[in-house]
Protein backbone atom coordinates (compact mmCIF):
# COMPACT_ATOMS: atom_id res chain seq x y z
CA UNK A 1 0.00 0.00 0.00
CA UNK A 2 1.87 3.13 -0.94
CA UNK A 3 1.49 6.31 1.68
CA UNK A 4 -0.44 8.33 -0.68
CA UNK A 5 -3.42 6.18 -0.71
CA UNK A 6 -4.07 5.89 2.85
CA UNK A 7 -6.23 8.32 3.93
CA UNK A 8 -3.76 10.70 5.94
CA UNK A 9 -6.05 12.42 8.38
CA UNK A 10 -6.76 8.85 9.70
CA UNK A 11 -3.10 8.64 10.94
CA UNK A 12 -0.50 10.76 12.99
CA UNK A 13 3.01 11.97 11.10
CA UNK A 14 4.58 8.89 13.36
CA UNK A 15 1.85 6.46 12.56
CA UNK A 16 2.95 7.17 8.72
CA UNK A 17 6.76 6.89 9.37
CA UNK A 18 5.98 3.18 11.11
CA UNK A 19 4.25 2.34 7.91
CA UNK A 20 6.62 3.42 5.43
CA UNK A 21 9.35 1.56 7.56
CA UNK A 22 7.39 -1.15 7.32
CA UNK A 23 7.09 -1.11 3.37
CA UNK A 24 10.96 -0.59 2.88
CA UNK A 25 11.72 -3.28 5.11
CA UNK A 26 9.69 -5.61 3.07
CA UNK A 27 11.21 -4.15 -0.30
CA UNK A 28 14.61 -4.59 1.15
CA UNK A 29 14.46 -7.47 3.41
CA UNK A 30 11.68 -10.04 2.54
CA UNK A 31 11.02 -9.47 -0.69
CA UNK A 32 14.88 -10.71 -1.83
CA UNK A 33 14.19 -13.56 -0.02
CA UNK A 34 10.16 -14.43 0.03
CA UNK A 35 10.99 -17.44 -2.74
CA UNK A 36 13.30 -19.33 -0.22
CA UNK A 37 11.00 -18.74 2.79
CA UNK A 38 8.62 -22.07 1.81
CA UNK A 39 12.08 -24.19 1.43
CA UNK A 40 13.33 -22.70 5.03
CA UNK A 41 12.40 -25.33 7.53
CA UNK A 42 14.99 -25.07 10.02
CA UNK A 43 13.24 -21.24 10.18
CA UNK A 44 16.63 -19.22 9.64
CA UNK A 45 15.68 -16.94 7.25
CA UNK A 46 12.32 -16.31 8.89
CA UNK A 47 13.80 -16.06 12.82
CA UNK A 48 17.04 -13.30 10.78
CA UNK A 49 13.68 -11.33 9.33
CA UNK A 50 12.10 -11.32 13.02
CA UNK A 51 14.89 -10.38 14.50
CA UNK A 52 15.87 -7.54 12.13
CA UNK A 53 12.54 -6.04 12.84
CA UNK A 54 12.93 -6.29 16.57
CA UNK A 55 16.22 -4.23 16.14
CA UNK A 56 13.46 -1.47 14.02
CA UNK A 57 12.04 -1.17 17.58
CA UNK A 58 8.59 -3.07 16.06
CA UNK A 59 8.69 -4.78 19.61
CA UNK A 60 9.09 -2.10 21.49
CA UNK A 61 6.46 -0.31 20.28
CA UNK A 62 3.56 -1.68 22.84
CA UNK A 63 5.38 -1.18 26.28
CA UNK A 64 5.59 1.47 28.87
CA UNK A 65 7.39 4.41 28.22
CA UNK A 66 9.20 4.06 31.48
CA UNK A 67 10.84 0.68 30.73
CA UNK A 68 11.82 2.32 27.42
CA UNK A 69 8.79 1.32 24.94
CA UNK A 70 6.78 3.48 22.82
CA UNK A 71 3.77 3.39 24.79
CA UNK A 72 1.75 2.74 20.68
CA UNK A 73 -1.53 0.56 20.94
CA UNK A 74 -2.43 1.87 17.98
CA UNK A 75 -4.69 -0.60 15.75
CA UNK A 76 -5.16 1.37 12.97
CA UNK A 77 -1.73 1.92 12.63
CA UNK A 78 -0.31 -1.41 13.72
CA UNK A 79 -3.21 -3.13 10.91
CA UNK A 80 -1.40 -0.77 8.43
CA UNK A 81 1.99 -1.84 8.81
CA UNK A 82 1.12 -5.55 9.17
CA UNK A 83 -0.59 -5.25 5.35
CA UNK A 84 2.88 -3.76 4.24
CA UNK A 85 5.12 -6.80 5.76
CA UNK A 86 2.10 -9.46 4.87
CA UNK A 87 2.40 -8.04 1.12
CA UNK A 88 6.26 -9.37 1.57
CA UNK A 89 5.60 -12.71 3.83
CA UNK A 90 1.93 -13.24 5.26
CA UNK A 91 3.46 -15.33 8.04
CA UNK A 92 5.90 -12.97 8.87
CA UNK A 93 3.55 -10.61 9.77
CA UNK A 94 1.54 -13.29 11.65
CA UNK A 95 4.61 -13.98 14.05
CA UNK A 96 4.92 -10.16 14.76
CA UNK A 97 0.72 -9.18 14.78
CA UNK A 98 0.46 -12.11 17.39
CA UNK A 99 3.18 -11.25 19.47
CA UNK A 100 2.43 -7.72 19.70
CA UNK A 101 -1.30 -7.81 19.30
CA UNK A 102 -2.72 -10.81 20.99
CA UNK A 103 0.56 -11.68 23.66
CA UNK A 104 1.89 -8.09 24.80
CA UNK A 105 -0.58 -5.66 24.55
CA UNK A 106 -2.89 -7.49 26.52
CA UNK A 107 -0.40 -7.14 29.96
CA UNK A 108 -0.06 -3.63 28.69
CA UNK A 109 -3.54 -2.70 29.33
CA UNK A 110 -4.32 -4.93 31.89
CA UNK A 111 -1.20 -3.32 33.60
CA UNK A 112 0.48 -7.26 34.53
CA UNK A 113 3.53 -6.00 36.28
CA UNK A 114 5.14 -9.51 36.39
CA UNK A 115 5.01 -9.85 32.20
CA UNK A 116 5.45 -5.63 31.84
CA UNK A 117 8.81 -6.37 33.96
CA UNK A 118 10.05 -10.18 33.22
CA UNK A 119 9.67 -9.54 29.22
CA UNK A 120 8.99 -6.02 28.32
CA UNK A 121 12.07 -4.62 29.55
CA UNK A 122 13.86 -7.32 26.91
CA UNK A 123 11.45 -6.31 24.11
CA UNK A 124 12.68 -2.70 24.95
CA UNK A 125 16.10 -3.80 24.67
CA UNK A 126 15.43 -4.78 20.99
CA UNK A 127 15.58 -8.86 21.69
CA UNK A 128 13.32 -10.63 19.75
CA UNK A 129 10.97 -11.81 21.91
CA UNK A 130 8.22 -14.19 20.80
CA UNK A 131 4.67 -14.32 21.64
CA UNK A 132 2.50 -17.22 21.48
CA UNK A 133 -1.56 -16.96 21.90
CA UNK A 134 -2.95 -20.45 22.66
CA UNK A 135 -6.63 -20.54 22.30
CA UNK A 136 -7.85 -23.68 19.80
CA UNK A 137 -7.62 -27.47 21.01
CA UNK A 138 -8.09 -30.65 19.04
CA UNK A 139 -11.52 -31.66 21.06
CA UNK A 140 -12.67 -34.50 22.90
CA UNK A 141 -14.09 -35.54 26.11
CA UNK A 142 -14.34 -32.31 27.23
CA UNK A 143 -15.05 -30.49 23.85
CA UNK A 144 -13.31 -27.00 22.86
CA UNK A 145 -13.14 -28.55 19.39
CA UNK A 146 -12.83 -26.72 16.41
CA UNK A 147 -14.10 -22.97 17.01
CA UNK A 148 -15.78 -23.65 20.09
CA UNK A 149 -13.40 -21.42 21.99
CA UNK A 150 -13.82 -18.29 19.57
CA UNK A 151 -17.36 -18.90 19.47
CA UNK A 152 -18.41 -16.14 22.12
CA UNK A 153 -22.36 -17.60 22.67
CA UNK A 154 -20.69 -20.26 24.27
CA UNK A 155 -18.91 -18.46 27.01
CA UNK A 156 -15.78 -20.12 27.72
CA UNK A 157 -17.79 -23.40 28.51
CA UNK A 158 -16.18 -25.53 25.64
CA UNK A 159 -12.38 -24.70 26.59
CA UNK A 160 -10.59 -27.90 27.83
CA UNK A 161 -7.59 -27.23 29.20
CA UNK A 162 -7.91 -26.63 32.99
CA UNK A 163 -6.09 -23.96 35.54
CA UNK A 164 -6.09 -24.54 39.21
CA UNK A 165 -4.59 -22.41 41.78
CA UNK A 166 -2.51 -24.31 43.87
CA UNK A 167 -0.84 -22.05 46.84
CA UNK A 168 0.58 -18.97 45.14
CA UNK A 169 0.81 -20.67 41.50
CA UNK A 170 -1.61 -21.78 38.69
CA UNK A 171 -1.56 -25.02 37.75
CA UNK A 172 -2.26 -25.94 33.58
CA UNK A 173 -3.65 -29.05 31.94
CA UNK A 174 -4.55 -29.39 28.92
CA UNK A 175 -3.54 -29.27 25.06
CA UNK A 176 -3.73 -26.65 21.99
CA UNK A 177 -3.36 -27.13 18.87
CA UNK A 178 -2.53 -24.42 15.76
CA UNK A 179 -1.84 -21.58 17.88
CA UNK A 180 0.59 -19.56 15.67
CA UNK A 181 4.22 -19.38 16.78
CA UNK A 182 3.63 -22.67 18.78
CA UNK A 183 6.97 -24.32 19.44
CA UNK A 184 9.45 -21.27 18.76
CA UNK A 185 8.12 -18.89 21.02
CA UNK A 186 9.56 -17.81 24.61
CA UNK A 187 6.09 -16.95 26.14
CA UNK A 188 3.04 -18.58 25.67
CA UNK A 189 -0.83 -17.15 26.54
CA UNK A 190 -2.91 -19.63 27.48
CA UNK A 191 -6.62 -20.13 27.28
CA UNK A 192 -7.72 -22.15 29.81
CA UNK A 193 -10.85 -21.93 32.54
CA UNK A 194 -10.98 -22.53 36.09
CA UNK A 195 -14.46 -23.76 36.13
CA UNK A 196 -16.24 -24.16 32.75
CA UNK A 197 -20.08 -23.64 34.44
CA UNK A 198 -18.77 -20.32 35.36
CA UNK A 199 -19.18 -19.22 32.16
CA UNK A 200 -17.46 -16.00 31.20
CA UNK A 201 -16.04 -15.77 34.94
CA UNK A 202 -14.43 -19.17 34.32
CA UNK A 203 -11.96 -17.77 31.30
CA UNK A 204 -8.22 -17.71 32.88
CA UNK A 205 -5.64 -16.21 30.38
CA UNK A 206 -2.34 -17.24 31.90
CA UNK A 207 0.88 -16.57 30.96
CA UNK A 208 3.71 -19.34 30.44
CA UNK A 209 7.08 -18.95 30.16
CA UNK A 210 8.60 -21.08 27.05
CA UNK A 211 11.16 -22.96 29.86
CA UNK A 212 7.99 -23.86 32.56
CA UNK A 213 8.24 -27.65 33.37
CA UNK A 214 5.29 -29.60 31.81
CA UNK A 215 5.23 -27.79 28.53
CA UNK A 216 6.16 -29.90 25.55
CA UNK A 217 5.31 -30.06 21.87
CA UNK A 218 4.38 -31.73 19.11
CA UNK A 219 5.85 -32.08 15.59
CA UNK A 220 5.29 -29.05 13.32
CA UNK A 221 2.34 -29.19 11.04
CA UNK A 222 2.95 -29.90 7.07
CA UNK A 223 0.60 -27.20 6.12
CA UNK A 224 -0.19 -25.26 2.00
CA UNK A 225 1.27 -22.49 2.78
CA UNK A 226 2.16 -19.72 5.16
CA UNK A 227 5.29 -21.85 5.91
CA UNK A 228 7.37 -19.23 8.30
CA UNK A 229 3.94 -19.31 10.73
CA UNK A 230 5.26 -21.93 13.04
CA UNK A 231 2.04 -24.69 14.10
CA UNK A 232 2.62 -27.37 16.35
CA UNK A 233 0.66 -29.41 19.47
CA UNK A 234 0.98 -27.62 22.65
CA UNK A 235 1.14 -30.02 25.64
CA UNK A 236 0.70 -28.61 29.18
CA UNK A 237 0.89 -31.29 31.48
CA UNK A 238 0.87 -29.98 35.38
CA UNK A 239 2.50 -26.90 34.00
CA UNK A 240 3.00 -24.56 37.20
CA UNK A 241 3.51 -20.49 36.70
CA UNK A 242 3.05 -18.01 39.59
CA UNK A 243 -0.21 -16.22 40.49
CA UNK A 244 0.83 -12.91 39.48
CA UNK A 245 0.90 -14.99 35.83
CA UNK A 246 -2.22 -14.60 35.18
CA UNK A 247 -3.41 -11.41 32.92
CA UNK A 248 -5.79 -9.76 35.01
CA UNK A 249 -8.84 -12.20 37.05
CA UNK A 250 -12.43 -13.77 36.61
CA UNK A 251 -14.36 -12.01 34.21
CA UNK A 252 -11.69 -9.39 32.54
CA UNK A 253 -9.73 -12.39 31.10
CA UNK A 254 -13.28 -13.13 29.31
CA UNK A 255 -12.86 -9.57 27.91
CA UNK A 256 -9.45 -9.79 26.93
CA UNK A 257 -10.63 -12.77 25.06
CA UNK A 258 -13.14 -11.25 22.98
CA UNK A 259 -11.09 -8.42 22.55
CA UNK A 260 -8.17 -10.41 20.95
CA UNK A 261 -11.28 -12.40 18.56
CA UNK A 262 -11.58 -8.88 17.88
CA UNK A 263 -8.44 -7.29 16.87
CA UNK A 264 -7.18 -11.11 15.49
CA UNK A 265 -9.94 -10.54 12.67
CA UNK A 266 -8.87 -6.90 11.92
CA UNK A 267 -5.51 -7.74 11.60
CA UNK A 268 -6.27 -10.99 9.27
CA UNK A 269 -8.16 -8.12 7.11
CA UNK A 270 -5.03 -6.75 6.79
CA UNK A 271 -2.94 -9.28 5.81
CA UNK A 272 -5.34 -10.80 3.81
CA UNK A 273 -5.28 -7.77 1.94
CA UNK A 274 -1.02 -7.51 2.04
CA UNK A 275 -1.43 -11.04 0.11
CA UNK A 276 -4.01 -9.43 -2.64
CA UNK A 277 -1.68 -6.15 -3.36
CA UNK A 278 1.04 -8.38 -4.02
CA UNK A 279 -0.48 -10.56 -6.06
CA UNK A 280 -2.45 -7.45 -7.63
CA UNK A 281 1.47 -5.90 -8.24
CA UNK A 282 2.73 -9.16 -9.99
CA UNK A 283 -0.55 -9.30 -12.49
CA UNK A 284 -0.19 -5.75 -13.23
CA UNK A 285 3.77 -6.26 -14.11
CA UNK A 286 3.14 -9.42 -15.79
CA UNK A 287 0.23 -7.91 -18.62
CA UNK A 288 1.92 -4.99 -18.99
CA UNK A 289 4.15 -6.59 -21.99
CA UNK A 290 3.26 -10.16 -22.72
CA UNK A 291 1.19 -10.22 -26.40
CA UNK A 292 -1.13 -11.88 -27.06
CA UNK A 293 -3.93 -12.73 -29.48
CA UNK A 294 -3.83 -11.26 -32.68
CA UNK A 295 -4.40 -7.73 -32.41
CA UNK A 296 -0.95 -7.84 -30.72
CA UNK A 297 -1.85 -5.62 -27.77
CA UNK A 298 -1.12 -6.65 -24.16
CA UNK A 299 -3.03 -8.59 -21.85
CA UNK A 300 -4.16 -5.78 -19.80
CA UNK A 301 -5.17 -3.57 -22.94
CA UNK A 302 -8.14 -6.79 -23.97
CA UNK A 303 -11.37 -5.99 -22.80
CA UNK A 304 -11.83 -8.92 -20.77
CA UNK A 305 -8.19 -8.92 -18.80
CA UNK A 306 -9.44 -4.96 -17.92
CA UNK A 307 -12.33 -5.86 -16.61
CA UNK A 308 -11.05 -8.78 -14.08
CA UNK A 309 -7.63 -5.77 -13.07
CA UNK A 310 -10.75 -4.00 -12.21
CA UNK A 311 -13.07 -5.91 -9.57
CA UNK A 312 -8.85 -6.88 -8.50
CA UNK A 313 -8.81 -3.70 -7.38
CA UNK A 314 -11.77 -2.05 -6.91
CA UNK A 315 -12.12 -5.49 -4.22
CA UNK A 316 -8.65 -4.47 -3.23
CA UNK A 317 -9.63 -1.06 -2.11
CA UNK A 318 -13.05 -1.58 -0.32
CA UNK A 319 -11.72 -3.98 1.67
CA UNK A 320 -8.70 -2.23 2.60
CA UNK A 321 -11.45 0.48 3.65
CA UNK A 322 -13.33 -1.64 5.66
CA UNK A 323 -10.37 -2.65 8.13
CA UNK A 324 -8.71 0.41 8.59
CA UNK A 325 -12.18 1.96 9.25
CA UNK A 326 -13.06 -1.53 11.99
CA UNK A 327 -9.31 -0.50 13.40
CA UNK A 328 -10.37 3.13 13.83
CA UNK A 329 -13.55 2.30 15.53
CA UNK A 330 -11.81 -0.23 17.86
CA UNK A 331 -9.41 2.29 18.70
CA UNK A 332 -12.04 4.85 20.02
CA UNK A 333 -14.07 2.15 22.36
CA UNK A 334 -15.65 5.48 23.87
CA UNK A 335 -16.86 6.43 20.59
CA UNK A 336 -17.56 3.03 19.43
CA UNK A 337 -17.89 0.32 22.04
CA UNK A 338 -15.93 -1.17 24.33
CA UNK A 339 -13.00 -3.67 22.83
CA UNK A 340 -14.49 -6.70 23.86
CA UNK A 341 -18.25 -5.50 22.67
CA UNK A 342 -20.04 -7.35 20.28
CA UNK A 343 -20.58 -4.19 17.82
CA UNK A 344 -16.81 -4.13 17.92
CA UNK A 345 -16.84 -8.20 16.99
CA UNK A 346 -19.31 -7.49 14.41
CA UNK A 347 -17.36 -4.31 12.73
CA UNK A 348 -14.19 -6.65 12.97
CA UNK A 349 -15.93 -9.65 11.39
CA UNK A 350 -17.29 -8.11 8.50
CA UNK A 351 -14.10 -6.81 7.69
CA UNK A 352 -12.37 -9.75 8.20
CA UNK A 353 -15.10 -12.37 6.12
CA UNK A 354 -14.86 -9.64 3.35
CA UNK A 355 -10.83 -9.22 3.02
CA UNK A 356 -10.07 -12.81 2.92
CA UNK A 357 -12.91 -13.61 -0.07
CA UNK A 358 -11.77 -10.75 -1.92
CA UNK A 359 -7.97 -11.87 -1.56
CA UNK A 360 -8.50 -15.40 -2.48
CA UNK A 361 -10.76 -13.87 -5.37
CA UNK A 362 -7.97 -11.85 -6.81
CA UNK A 363 -5.02 -14.91 -6.76
CA UNK A 364 -7.28 -16.84 -8.53
CA UNK A 365 -7.69 -14.23 -11.04
CA UNK A 366 -3.96 -13.41 -11.16
CA UNK A 367 -3.44 -16.91 -11.76
CA UNK A 368 -6.19 -17.22 -14.62
CA UNK A 369 -4.68 -13.59 -16.19
CA UNK A 370 -0.73 -15.09 -15.81
CA UNK A 371 -1.66 -18.87 -16.74
CA UNK A 372 1.49 -21.03 -15.43
CA UNK A 373 3.53 -18.44 -15.45
CA UNK A 374 1.07 -17.88 -12.41
CA UNK A 375 1.23 -21.22 -11.37
CA UNK A 376 4.80 -21.40 -10.69
CA UNK A 377 7.18 -20.24 -7.36
CA UNK A 378 9.05 -18.04 -9.51
CA UNK A 379 6.29 -14.90 -10.29
CA UNK A 380 5.15 -15.57 -6.37
CA UNK A 381 1.67 -15.52 -7.00
CA UNK A 382 1.39 -19.00 -6.43
CA UNK A 383 2.33 -17.91 -2.92
CA UNK A 384 -0.08 -15.61 -2.14
CA UNK A 385 -2.32 -18.14 -3.07
CA UNK A 386 -1.10 -20.58 -1.00
CA UNK A 387 -0.90 -18.65 2.17
CA UNK A 388 -4.45 -16.68 1.67
CA UNK A 389 -6.40 -18.90 1.74
CA UNK A 390 -5.33 -20.34 5.84
CA UNK A 391 -6.45 -16.62 7.17
CA UNK A 392 -10.11 -17.25 5.76
CA UNK A 393 -9.97 -20.37 7.96
CA UNK A 394 -8.47 -20.07 11.22
CA UNK A 395 -10.28 -17.53 14.39
CA UNK A 396 -13.49 -19.22 13.63
CA UNK A 397 -13.65 -19.45 9.54
CA UNK A 398 -16.18 -17.57 7.49
CA UNK A 399 -19.00 -19.10 8.97
CA UNK A 400 -18.61 -18.00 12.40
CA UNK A 401 -17.62 -14.79 11.19
CA UNK A 402 -20.94 -14.29 9.52
CA UNK A 403 -22.83 -15.56 12.77
CA UNK A 404 -20.53 -12.55 14.83
CA UNK A 405 -21.07 -10.09 12.10
CA UNK A 406 -25.18 -11.31 12.51
CA UNK A 407 -24.83 -10.60 16.36
CA UNK A 408 -24.20 -6.82 15.52
CA UNK A 409 -27.92 -6.76 14.47
CA UNK A 410 -29.90 -9.03 16.40
CA UNK A 411 -29.68 -11.75 19.12
CA UNK A 412 -28.38 -14.76 17.38
CA UNK A 413 -28.53 -18.12 19.64
CA UNK A 414 -25.79 -20.27 17.79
Amino acid sequence: MYRDELVKELFSEGDLTLIDMARQFTQETILPVRQKIDDDTEHVIVREILENLAGLGFLRAVWPEEIGGGDVSSALMFTAALEEIARGDAGIATAIGISLGWVFLPAVRAGNEAVINDFGRRCCQDELVIGCFCMTEAGGPRGGGGCDIENVQLHGTKIGTRARLEGDNWVLEGQKMWASNSGIADLYLVAATTDPAAGDDGIALIYVPADAEGLSFGKFENKAGLQSDRNCPVFLDGVSVPKGYRLSGPGTDAEYLHENLTVGRIASAAFSIGCAQGAFEAVLEFTKDRVVGVSGKPIRQHSIAAGMIADMAIGIETARTAYLMAAYKYDRPEQYGARHSIAQLSRASMAKVYATEVAISVTNRAMELMGSYGYVREYDVEKYWRDCKIIQIWEGGAQLGRFDVCRGYYDLDI
